[in-house]
């Protein structure tokens, strides 16, 4: 495996080379007819303010030190993007550093909107690494409550919200392990003042959440049983997953399933019906 990491690295390293020119490097032009396009080894080295013996060496997949702050460097001379710099990582034996979201990728609000919203009659809502809710479709702010009178942040309306919580059967059990998955993320970021602030605010107005935030259980993002009861359709049972798209690393899709009981796939098409929806104690969102 070693071996063969070595192989990707040498030959990653040399097609990325190989697709920026001098110009593009901010060298003068001319210089005498290449062999082969791009920049050279020598060149890359003195660009990036490394010795040309050791990025030989690199690009060799020989056993050399390495840093981030040199990885670095090479990932701005061959100027990869945040993928192929993490890539850089992972061939060079380390850990990438934390995903960045590319700004042609912005866009892609509008996609993950029609995403969730063809997933009614099921609530669907989408957040950052923060836990504040970015959007949400009809359903969520049908079954789960959601509206746009509370904090809009998942983690403290968990905590702070009374609606949720008259609703919510499983809470006294899903809440270790909302904390415990909090704790991962904000363990991923600990210098992030956005956690911070948060944590801040949900430790301020929920002793609950003190109380489960000192036991200091660490839990990833997965799926989670809810049991909920709403007045109009009575008991609803749904599974919650948490996806990731790689290239929007800042949000987190979180999709309710119904489960097969209590009828709830057939109580959630009911709801997001006109007449359920006449019938609804709190307006839709959207």
């Amino acid at each position: 495996m070693k071996s063969e990491r070595r192989n990707e690295l040498r030959e990653f390293l040399m097609s990325r080379r190989a697709r920026v020119s001098p110009e593009e490097a901010g060298l003068p032009v001319g210089g005498g007819r290449r062999r082969t396009p791009g920049l050279r080894r020598e060149e890359v080295a003195v660009l990036a303010g490394v010795g040309a013996s050791w990025y030989q060496w690199l690009e060799q997949g020989r056993e050399i030190s390495v840093s981030p702050s040199v990885l670095d460097s090479v990932a701005r001379v061959l100027r990869l993007s945040d993928a192929e710099r993490r890539h850089l990582y992972l061939l060079a034996g380390m850990n990438p550093p934390t995903p960045e979201v590319a700004p042609e990728k912005r866009h892609m609000c509008d996609g993950l909107r029609r995403l969730i919203d063809t997933w009614m009659p099921y609530p669907a809502h989408i957040m950052d690494l923060y836990y504040n809710c970015v959007m949400y479709n009809d359903a969520a702010a049908i079954v789960l409550g959601m509206r746009p009178d509370i904090t809009q942040n998942c983690l403290i309306d968990f905590f702070t919200d009374p609606l949720y919580r008259s609703r919510s059967h499983s809470w006294e059990r899903n809440a270790r392990t909302v904390v415990a998955q909090f704790r991962a993320a904000c363990a991923a970021r600990p210098d992030d003042e956005g956690f911070q602030e948060v944590l801040a605010e949900v430790s301020e107005r929920s002793p609950e959440f003190l109380r489960l935030w000192a036991e200091r259980d660490i839990e990833d993002q997965g799926q989670v049983r809810k049991e909920l009861s709403h007045p109009l359709a009575g008991l609803l049972v749904v599974e919650s997953t948490v996806l990731k798209v790689p290239v929007r690393p800042d949000l987190m899709i979180v999709l309710h399933t119904p489960l097969d009981e209590a009828n709830t796939a057939e109580k959630l098409e009911w709801l997001a019906s006109p007449e359920g929806r006449r019938g609804a104690m709190y307006p839709v969102a959207g």
